[in-house]
């Protein structure tokens, strides 16, 4: 009984030695962070920071914690915030955001309001926190400000490629969006439901580097490949689905082939030219041209249209339709 007692003694003593050692380095790497963050001119504040969780977790928990990075213009300012971990397994974090927080743009300031919103975060043990995988989920969330928008439901998801540690995954459905109204009357989106039904995205994306803490810190990796398996957008009677195999250089300019499906394709091809992603001139040549590949297929509102996208440009046959979108991480 004595043998087991001193067992169950060293035991926790040890442990606890353990969770000091690894809690002090939480802190450490988060103070180191905040720092550093400083003295490139952040603002990166907050009123109050503990660890805790004492004996199983470890719990990072900030009150009041604002950061706002110069080079982009982008903010946050979060009332409460946390990373919680168990503290044998510390490359496996769970992020919970508040209730309610702004943020803001160079040029606008938001509040989001959430039911819930959380993320799940998996990264490699060491000093960089190579991302394996993530998920963010959100429930109820309310966009205010110059501008307002929500989603009954949102889900993203990267997961790193056990292969290829610059390649990820990437997985996004969204149900019941609400643009913000501008949007909406600049698309002039006549007899459309206040909400798109569904948006939903599958892709594997290779990247010029793996996605790690320096992300944050620097420059963001930028995609070179993408293989787009289904972009999804279902909004009242229109439908849009885009697969697409694309390289991507160095100034974020695509080429490659796609595939484009669309139903009531004119509504779009006008709201396209009402929104500026299409010239008004080159509207009535490319409704010409499209009509005449709706017509193929036995159904003038339906389109299932090979693209393809060189020399800075989108084309549908011999048909210009645009400039290819400049796909380029801030």
């Amino acid at each position: 009984m004595k043998r087991l007692l001193i067992v169950i003694v060293a035991v926790f003593v040890l442990w606890s030695g353990y969770w000091v050692f690894a809690s002090s380095g939480v802190r450490r790497g988060i103070e180191g962070w905040m720092d550093a963050r400083r003295a490139e001119g952040w603002q990166a504040e907050a009123t109050s920071f503990a660890v805790r969780g004492y004996p199983t977790r470890l719990d990072a928990e900030w009150q009041g914690l604002a950061l706002a990075d110069p080079g982009t213009g982008l903010a946050v300012e979060l009332p409460q915030f946390g990373f919680y971990t168990l503290s044998y397994k510390p490359n496996h974090i769970i992020a919970v955001w508040p209730k309610t927080f702004a943020f803001r743009s160079p040029d606008q300031r938001f509040t989001l309001t959430d039911d819930d919103l959380r993320a799940s975060l998996r990264v490699k043990p060491g000093a960089a926190l190579e991302l394996q995988r993530a998920q963010l989920t959100g429930t109820g969330l309310a966009l205010a400000g110059d501008a307002t928008a929500g989603a009954r439901t949102l889900s993203l998801a990267m997961a790193q490629d056990p292969g290829q540690a610059e390649a990820y995954r990437l997985g996004l459905l969204a149900e019941d969006v609400a643009l913000p109204a501008a949007l909406t009357a600049r698309l002039q989106a006549r007899d459309l439901p206040q909400a798109i039904s569904q948006l939903k995205l599958d892709a594997d994306v290779t990247f010029t580097r793996p996605w790690d803490l320096d992300a944050l810190d620097s420059a963001r990796p930028q995609p070179r490949a993408i293989a787009l398996h289904l972009a999804r957008a279902e909004w009242g009677d229109l439908l849009l689905q885009l697969s697409a195999d694309l390289t991507v250089d160095a100034a974020g300019v695509p080429s490659g082939t796609a595939q484009l499906q669309a139903r009531n394709w004119r509504q779009m091809l006008d709201m396209a030219v009402a929104s500026g992603a299409v010239q008004a001139g080159m509207a009535d040549t490319i409704a010409k041209g499209l009509g005449m590949v709706a017509g193929l297929s036995g159904n003038p509102d339906a389109l299932d249209l090979p693209l393809t996208l060189k020399g800075g440009m989108v084309w549908a046959g011999f048909i210009p339709l645009g400039p290819a979108p400049v796909i380029r991480l801030r």
